[in-house]
């Protein structure tokens, strides 16, 4: 159940480096695991499994030990995402893991999306990775350093943080060629606005969203290979879907406007691009795989 302002919090979002010395306490982080809990499934009907880990016991060589690659330097609290791979499973896991990262920041809590800055292995077993299953992203969780630093500065300036492609280049019209306006978005302006704003690998943004008459906005994915496929079997631009999904159900539904999704490719062809799902207004329905 979501209680809290979310277009707000997604405006308050933002990626995370460097942690104050100070220890998350037990009300707020008992908060934020009764939340994990109560997730569960994603769009495509699969259950992320997600674990809080705290490093607060371990020594400072141990912490060097899992490794963020000096990314991350002070957080003593990680939430550990672990998928089955099969088809779905990356887009639901950013879908949750989002939800579940706006929860964070409702509380004050900072967090950074990781996907290829950490040490696979070492996070691996410490949510005891099955064979069948990926680590595709974790997140730092913890009080943020109130100063940021030159390096952290340096960082959001290489990946363009600040920067959000316009909505001409991510939301179009029917014909998936056309951009579509923010008048033309109606009541749906502050839900596209939300999509926008989301964190991706890069800040790529790679969804593409095709309104379909009065009753059907259509997901399409715009893969960079380089950076989608640079991980094994870790698709980082399909969970940077799974978030745009994530901020466009959490808005709408804040909002009062009904819909649900449902994963049947439109007729239409639009080259370059990758169908994900639909959202239509006139299914309550939460998922349907085909037909």
């Amino acid at each position: 159940m979501i209680d809290f302002n979310v277009m707000e919090t997604i405006k308050l979002r933002k990626s995370v480096r460097r942690y104050a010395d100070k220890t998350v306490g037990d009300s707020v982080k008992n908060e934020l695991t009764d939340y994990i809990q109560g997730i569960g499934s994603g769009p495509f009907g699969t259950t992320p499994r997600f674990q809080l880990l705290d490093l607060e016991p371990l020594k400072n060589k141990e912490l060097r030990s899992l490794g963020t690659y000096g990314f991350i330097r002070g957080a003593r609290l990680y939430l550990l995402g672990a998928i089955d791979d099969q088809q779905g499973a990356h887009e639901d896991l950013g879908f949750c893991l989002e939800n579940i990262i706006l929860k964070a920041t409702s509380l004050g809590l900072g967090t950074c999306w990781l996907g290829g800055t950490f040490k696979r292995a070492a996070f691996a077993n410490r949510i005891n990775l099955a064979s069948n299953e990926l680590l595709p992203a974790i997140t730092p969780v913890g009080w943020p350093e109130e100063k940021i630093s030159t390096a952290d500065s340096l960082i959001r300036f290489i990946e363009g943080s600040k920067k959000r492609k316009p909505w001409s280049a991510l939301f179009l019209k029917g014909d998936g060629d056309t951009a579509l306006s923010e008048a033309e978005a109606n009541e749906y302006k502050d839900v596209l606005e939300a999509v926008r704003m989301g964190p991706s690998a890069s800040n790529r943004q790679p969804w593409r969203i095709i309104k379909d008459g009065s009753d059907k906005f259509h997901f399409y994915m715009k893969e960079n290979i380089m950076i989608n496929r640079i991980i094994s079997k870790v698709r980082l631009q399909n969970i940077d879907m799974g978030i745009a999904m994530s901020h466009f159900e959490m808005t709408a539904r804040a909002k009062g406007l009904p819909g649900g999704w449902i994963m049947k490719e439109p007729p239409f062809i639009c080259p370059g691009l990758k169908y994900i799902a639909t959202w239509t207004l006139n299914k309550k329905l939460k998922a349907v795989v085909g037909d």
